[in-house]
């Protein structure tokens, strides 16, 4: 993890600029003014990842500036982390120093954190894990109330779980869901309601279905799936494919048929190009799509799944990289219109961003 430059008196104007850099975008394609989803100033990160430097023999939490892997900032706090993250810092660091057994080899440090309170830490070590590790480790995870993964080569020891839960309300209804370490979950919560909601509302009620392409482990896939007849998703990641499975039990959203391909297989699937034993049982000529949903990688959308999102009446759209999206509206522009668009800060003090937009056939 890179150093962020922390700055909450200038946080408007930073967002300003955000703004006014997705109209710049956005404006060849004659988007609407964008709905503006501001992050808290502090805490809002429920994921974070730090190096370690050891420096007069002690180990310590470090971040590095971009480009400089040499020079260590040192920290014992994090304000743009979660509360619960900063809470476990100083615990952690004290039960590292005070046990060779945890501390022997550390190099990296990661936590995942909910909402909800739960919490995850995952130690990175140059070594072999052991029995000591292991006792210290379950101390340790006890002692905190976190769940504790140690990873070396070729190991992966678990105390507790290898997940954390968090609850996410959309337009009233709060869902449940399992978010595995190591899979993608987007870190800052408050805003992932917002995303959620936004897209809640844009796609609104209808009567018939909804394909959704990179699913990962039903983020969006269980709100959505209240407003439509019926869901086919799709998602590469088998642990993300497991979690959405396990998410959509354990809300009773029971409308969704879930299939491990890629958007690109998917594409091929749709189009004849070729068979897939994954897709046995799914009766693909009877559903009735209105709509495609994507929240592609920050690559954006191949051009041929782009022109498989041509075919479809609307086009809900999700970016975590809004330079991308402007060139797969490039190709989806001829054939639909921005209806509605929105900015979702999910990184403050950065220059990333996150955008959605809807688009409609003209």
């Amino acid at each position: 993890m890179t150093s962020i430059s922390f700055d909450p008196a200038g946080y408007a104007d930073q967002l300003a600029a955000k703004v006014a850099r997705l109209q710049a975008l956005l404006a060849p394609f004659e988007a609407p003014v964008p709905q503006v989803f501001e992050s808290p100033r502090e805490h809002y990160r429920l994921r974070a990842e730090f190096r370690l430097w050891r420096e007069e023999g002690l180990r310590h939490y470090a971040m590095f500036s971009p480009g400089d892997k040499y020079t260590p900032i040192l920290i014992e706090q994090f304000p743009v982390a979660s509360e619960r993250i900063n809470t476990l810092m100083p615990l952690l660091k004290a039960a590292w120093q005070a046990d060779d057994a945890l501390s022997h080899k550390l190099f990296q440090v990661e936590f995942l954190t909910t909402l909800a309170g739960d919490a995850l830490i995952t130690l990175c070590y140059h070594r072999p894990l052991d029995s000591h590790w292991e006792t210290a480790a379950q101390a340790l995870a006890a002692s905190l109330g976190v769940s504790l993964i140690g990873r070396s080569r070729g190991q992966r020891l678990v105390i507790g779980r290898d997940y954390v839960s968090e609850t996410l309300t959309v337009a009233g209804r709060a869902f449940s869901y399992r978010q595995p370490e190591g899979a993608f979950t987007q870190p800052n919560g408050q805003v992932c309601q917002h995303m959620l909601n936004w897209a809640y509302e844009a796609l609104g009620e209808r009567d018939d279905d909804l394909l959704e392409l990179y699913c990962g482990n039903g983020n969006f896939t269980l709100p959505l799936a209240t407003r439509v007849r019926q869901v086919l998703a799709t998602e590469i990641s088998k642990t993300s494919v497991a979690a959405a499975l396990h998410n959509l039990d354990d809300n009773a959203v029971n409308n969704v048929a879930l299939v491990r391909l890629s958007a690109e297989e998917l594409t091929q699937a749709l189009n004849g190009v070729r068979e897939f034993r994954r897709l046995q049982g799914i009766d693909l000529p009877g559903y009735r799509f209105g709509t495609v949903f994507v929240d592609p990688p920050r690559a954006g959308m191949d051009p041929d799944t782009c022109e498989l999102a041509r075919r479809f009446d609307n086009i809900l759209y999700i970016s975590c990289n809004p330079e991308t999206l402007t060139i797969n509206l490039e190709q989806l522009h001829s054939s639909h219109r921005i209806a509605r668009c929105a900015l979702f800060d999910q990184f403050p003090y950065t220059h990333h961003m996150e955008a959605g937009v809807l688009l409609v056939r003209r």
